[in-house]
């Protein structure tokens, strides 16, 4: 359920690299960007092993919109190091009976998008983000919030920030994608209505300019789920890997 963080991240790392390697000074660079990425998801799901999810990356990035795709944000608010911003997101944590045997005779379960918003602090290379967002489509109706620390530092032409987060999904999300309603109960596979759940993951990214003209990033999360997720006869596992690779630059 969290590929879709390392998407939107990866597009504005672009700017954020670059003002960060050029000069304190001097702001970031605005304008039209194209590129391309993949997400690797190794899934909790029985049966379902990894979901991979191309990621073309067109977009713009301005004084306070940033839009790459269906990734959005816009800065509401700047005070010195501190800005809060509205966002759109997708959530890419679907499946329907054709991923997975475990799934026969479930209703599908849909990617959705989600609206929210968010607020970071930067300092001295540390960052704090914290953010909710909602589901806008209606597909499961929940609500999620998570705060992420991170520390960025530039070892020559590469940036590496290690990151730690704790997310919090609540009891309609966790439900709508790891519950068994009562028509979809079989002898296998019992009914389960899970409640909310808070989870944990801890990864790194590295950034660099050095490869054909634009900028390359790549970032690794570990991923640790409460025992209402991995409890689920959905599931077969309590921690999972994520992977995105994406290559972006300015026209």
């Amino acid at each position: 359920m969290r590929v879709c963080r390392y998407s939107s991240a990866a597009v504005l790392s672009v700017a954020t690299l670059c003002s960060t390697t050029v000069s304190a000074q001097q702001t970031a660079p605005k304008g039209f960007l194209y590129g391309m990425g993949i997400g690797v998801n190794q899934e909790i799901y029985r049966g379902y092993s990894n979901r991979t999810i191309p990621v073309p990356i067109l977009g713009y990035h301005g004084e306070k919109l940033s839009i790459s795709g269906p990734f959005i944000s816009y800065q509401l608010l700047a005070l010195d190091n501190i800005s809060f911003s509205a966002k759109l997101t997708p959530r890419f944590a679907g499946f329907d009976e054709s991923d997975s045997s475990v799934f026969n005779g479930m209703a599908k379960r849909k990617d959705s998008l989600d609206g929210g918003i968010s607020m970071q602090l930067r300092h001295k290379g540390w960052r704090l983000e914290a953010d909710t967002v909602f589901d806008l489509l209606g597909n499961s109706n929940g609500r999620e919030s998570e705060l992420t620390v991170g520390y960025s530092y530039i070892a020559g032409v590469v940036m590496i920030e290690p990151t730690f987060g704790i997310s919090y999904s609540d009891s309609k999300l966790v439900n709508y994608y790891y519950g068994v309603r009562p028509d979809e109960a079989t002898a296998q596979r019992s009914f389960y209505q899970p409640g909310s759940a808070v989870n944990y993951n801890a990864g790194f990214s590295l950034s660099t300019p050095i490869f054909f003209g634009g900028w390359t990033r790549l970032g690794i999360e570990h991923h640790w789920y409460e025992s209402n997720i991995s409890d689920s006869p959905l599931t077969d596992r309590d921690k999972g890997l994520s992977a995105f690779l994406s290559w972006s630059t300015f026209f």
